[in-house]
């Protein structure tokens, strides 16, 4: 499926997400279960709750990394594009030569808009090994915007990333929902969104199993 604007596929359908009674794991043990919520174009959904608690589990199920224990993702998987704590960014290219090179792989043109609101202009010609933490992580976000994809599925995205720069992502993420994108991410920090939802994902945590049942073997499968 090839993507026009950020919210509609080629057939010009709106592209949606729907979770519905989902349950995943992280390493054979049962963190969440029964999540469920739908996020249409030009939403956001902001998921909180403590450290450990499944946020990125939850994220890398949506994204098709891993399968879920139950429940349905409706998303078409190629509707989606996944940013987690790596940048995703190749260290002897060149901050353009990376952008191109995802461009490339999603099929899309142009690298210009991302370079100019990530503020990686200045910097298009240089390493990627010789970025500091927070212009790598410019990077890797920028990558989002030369995907071409309408669904942003983003874990923590502002890691490293200064009060500057924090407020160029939100801007980019807020242009993204206006062009009729959508996004789901897992941050412990206020982004001044406040058209997004916010889901503490606390009250879906996965019950124990009772004693006598189940067994050892299983806890793992």
């Amino acid at each position: 499926m090839q993507e026009n604007d950020a919210g509609l596929c080629a057939a010009g359908q709106p592209v949606a997400l729907g979770v519905t009674n989902i349950a995943c794991a992280r390493g054979g043990l049962a963190l969440l279960e029964g999540v469920s919520f739908t996020v249409t174009p030009g939403a956001a959904l902001v998921l909180r709750g403590p450290n450990g608690c499944g946020k990125t589990t939850l994220l890398r199920t949506i994204a098709g990394l891993q399968p879920a224990l139950a429940g349905k993702i409706d998303c078409a998987p190629d509707a989606i594009a996944y940013a987690a704590h790596a940048d995703g960014i190749k260290a002897t290219l060149t901050v353009a030569e990376n952008l191109r090179f995802w461009a490339a792989i999603y099929g899309t043109i142009g690298i210009d808009t991302a370079l100019e609101q990530m503020n990686l202009r200045g910097l298009a010609e240089r390493a990627a090994q010789n970025l500091s933490a927070g212009q790598k992580r410019r990077l890797g976000l920028a990558r989002l915007m030369v995907t071409g994809r309408p669904v942003w599925v983003l874990d923590e995205p502002t890691v490293s990333l200064d009060t500057a720069s924090v407020a160029l992502f939100v801007d980019v993420v807020r242009q993204h929902l206006a062009g009729g994108g959508m996004a789901v991410m897992a941050t412990h920090i206020d982004l001044g969104l406040p058209e997004a939802e916010i889901l503490d994902l606390s009250r879906f945590k996965a019950r124990l199993p009772e004693p006598g049942r189940g067994s050892f073997d299983e806890a793992f499968l």
